[in-house]
Parts: C-alpha cells; sequence; structure tokens
C-alpha cells in the first residue's frame, strides 16, 4: 500500500486540534500564567521572556481527538498506547505547573508507562540483535523490565534535548517519520499510519513553537512525545519480525547520544548524573556558533538557530535507518559512525567555543566542568534539562 493511498483524516484533525489547542494556550497566558510560565533565569534558561510551557497539554488532545476518526485496528493500536502514556504525561505536566516534581519521580512515571503498556498490549522487546542478550530477553520478567527501561529512557532523554525552539519536537518529527517510513517499507500500514498520526499532531504544536517561542513543550509534552518515540518503535520490531532493532535504534540516536554522553561527561567530571548543566551539544552550538553569526537576529529567532544544528545530527542517523532497515550489519555500522560524528560535532563546538573565549580575552578562572553549574554566571544560561 502506498503512503498516499492511507487515510488521511487522523492526520488532518490531529494537526489542526493541536495547532488550535496551542494557541489558544497563548491567547489565555493571562489567565493560567502564574501557574504554566518558564521563568527566565536558572543554569539552563536562555529565553528572555517568560514563557508558557504546557504545550504538551495541546498534544495530548490532539492525540485523542484525532483516535476517534482513525480505523478500528488504528485504534485498537493507539488506544492503549495513549492509556499508558499517562503516568508519564501527568507527573511531567505537574512538573510544569508546580516545579516540585523529583527527576527520579518523573523517571519512575516514564517507566512505569511502560510497564502499563506491556499490560495493556502484551508488546515488548524479545530481541535487540545481540545473541546473549536475546537469550535474557526471552524470559519475560527480563523482556518487561527492560521494555520498562529503554522507554523511560528515551522519554527522558527527548527531554533532556528540550531545549531550544523547535528541538526537541523537530527531532522527534524527524525520528517518528523515519519509524513511518519503516513501518510502510515493511508493510506495516496501521502502524505508519499512527506514526504519520503523531508527526501531524507534533506539526500542530511545532509551528507555535518554531521560530518564535510562544509556547514551550514542557516536561509533559517532551515525555508524552519521547514515550510515544520509544513504544512505536518496539511496536515497529515486534509486528515486524524483518526489521532489525537497530533500525528504530537508529531513528531515536540523537536524543539518545545526548543522554548516553551527558551521563559520562557528569560522571567523569564527577557530577550527579541529574544535576543540570549548559554543556549539552544545544547549549554550546548557542554560546559557540549562534552568539556570534547570528547575534544581529532577535534573540527568540537567535534561539530558534540552534536547532537546525541538532536536526542534522538526527536526520543522519535517521536516514540510516530508512536506508539500511534489513542489513544489520550496516545498521550496527551506521550506530558507531553517527556517534562519532555525534562527537566531532561536540568536539568541534566545543573548539570554537574555546577559540570565542580566547578571542574575547577573558580567561577561564574555574575548571572546565565547573563554569556551567555557577547559577550567576549568566554566559552559559540555558533551558530544559
Amino acid at each position: 500500500m502506498s503512503i498516499l493511498n492511507l487515510p488521511f483524516a487522523g492526520l488532518e484533525l490531529g494537526f489542526a486540534v493541536t495547532l488550535a489547542c496551542s494557541l489558544l494556550l497563548v491567547l489565555t497566558t493571562r489567565w493560567h500564567g502564574r501557574y504554566s510560565l518558564d521563568a527566565t533565569h536558572g543554569v539552563q534558561k536562555f529565553h528572555i521572556t517568560p514563557t508558557p510551557r504546557v504545550g504538551g497539554a495541546a498534544i495530548m488532545l490532539g492525540l485523542w481527538l484525532s483516535l476517534g476518526v482513525l480505523t478500528p485496528e488504528q485504534q485498537d493500536l493507539l488506544l492503549p498506547v495513549l492509556v499508558a502514556a499517562m503516568p508519564a504525561f501527568v507527573f511531567g505536566l505537574a512538573e510544569d505547573l508546580t516545579r516540585n516534581v523529583s527527576v527520579r519521580a518523573r523517571l519512575l512515571a516514564t517507566m512505569a508507562s511502560g510497564v502499563c503498556c506491556w499490560g495493556l498490549t502484551g508488546v515488548t522487546l524479545l530481541r535487540i540483535g545481540v545473541e546473549p542478550l536475546d537469550m535474557l530477553l526471552s524470559w519475560l520478567p527480563v523482556s518487561v523490565l527492560f521494555t520498562a527501561f529503554a522507554v523511560g529512557g528515551v522519554a527522558n532523554a527527548v527531554n533532556i534535548i528540550d531545549g531550544f525552539n523547535g528541538l526537541a519536537s523537530g527531532t522527534v518529527l524527524i525520528g517518528m517519520a523515519a519509524l513511518g517510513v519503516l513501518a510502510q517499507d515493511a508493510g506495516d500500514a496501521t502502524l505508519a499510519q499512527l506514526c504519520f498520526t503523531v508527526c501531524a499532531v507534533t506539526a500542530g504544536f511545532f509551528v507555535v513553537n518554531f521560530p518564535f517561542g510562544k509556547l514551550f513543550l514542557g516536561d509533559g509534552g517532551a515525555y508524552l512525545l519521547g514515550f510515544l518515540l520509544a513504544w512505536l518503535s518496539v511496536m515497529l520490531v515486534y509486528r515486524n519480525p524483518g526489521v532489525s532493532p537497530w533500525a528504530p535504534l537508529l531513528a531515536c540516536a540523537y536524543p539518545i547520544f545526548e543522554t548516553v554522553f551527558t551521563i559520562v561527561r557528569r560522571l567523569w567530571c564527577r557530577r550527579h548524573p541529574g544535576h543540570p548543566d549548559s554543556w549539552h551539544l544545544h547549549s554550546l552550538v548557542k554560546t559557540a556558533v549562534a552568539a556570534r553569526y547570528f547575534r544581529a537576529l532577535p534573540a527568540p529567532l537567535r534561539n530558534a538557530c540552534v536547532s537546525p544544528f541538532s536536526w542534522a545530527v538526527a536526520l543522519v542517523p535517521a536516514m540510516m535507518a530508512v536506508r539500511f532497515a534489513n542489513v544489520p550489519e550496516a545498521l550496527l555500522q551506521g550506530v558507531l559512525a553517527s556517534f562519532l560524528l555525534y562527537l566531532s560535532v561536540y568536539a568541534f563546538v566545543v573548539s570554537a567555543w574555546w577559540a570565542r573565549r580566547r578571542r574575547m580575552q577573558r580567561p577561564l578562572q574555574v575548571p572546565l566542568a565547573d563554569i556551567s553549574l555557577e547559577p550567576g554566571n549568566s554566559s552559559f544560561i540555558g533551558r530544559g534539562l
């Protein structure tokens, strides 16, 4: 079946509802702003105007309303996923509104969503292409726990890269579109339609968020989109044995690489893995590239200029996933090559940052690992965890 023959009612309604709801949230900020506005101060804050960070609510509403116009087969797949996503979404939204939900609680909520989804669908990761681990995954408790951990990890990874206008939602659009093409090529038109529906709903929020940043995704939206990206990846491999597990991994590669490297970097610097800092790739692109080459632009547009650099890092592995979906050896090489690409870009941006510091003739007085953790250092302020 061609993509053009798929029913598009869910896509159109999902996009329209999410766009309308996103605009409504922006226009009614004076009524909910005391709870929903994101402050402009903090280690990871780049925006200069308090902005509502409850875009996840618009996305959730768009998903639920688009569910009503999907085919029965698509509804049977999407309904339990939306129900299971509620713990991740609710805990994230609670953090958006109260700023009082711990990182651990949100991580456990995303993992709980994974366990709930297994309970509702019976779907788990049964293979990852590594023989000893595949043997362990044949035991159901191990498979369920591993699936929950993987899903929770991807959900939190999307939240980590939620740092600039359009960054997280654009990355999810790339990954979800790659999953849709993979499902379509595997003959799974039902799952492909779900992926494209999520793309349409995400796009409804994206046009309000990028480039001017009128509405932020928030933790609720980031966890929701991350959970959907992860679980549809699991479903793709479960429903289509011919698709290598490495293909959806590549589709989700950029946020995963960012998270793994961030944890290793913080441990290396003897920092808590969950402690926020501004040494993410996107933060460095802002201070080393956007602040220099796009300084003539207004602040929201200057912040938005960061996202295309990160989208490029996400697009390369996603294209590899589509191109080599049924060639595990090529996919494994693609994972390694993509991670090397990420590290190379990171090293290049760090070098550019150091060069800019030298040009400004402002020598550092503290070790590199400590700079980003100084709350009063406005040169290294970013947004998102």
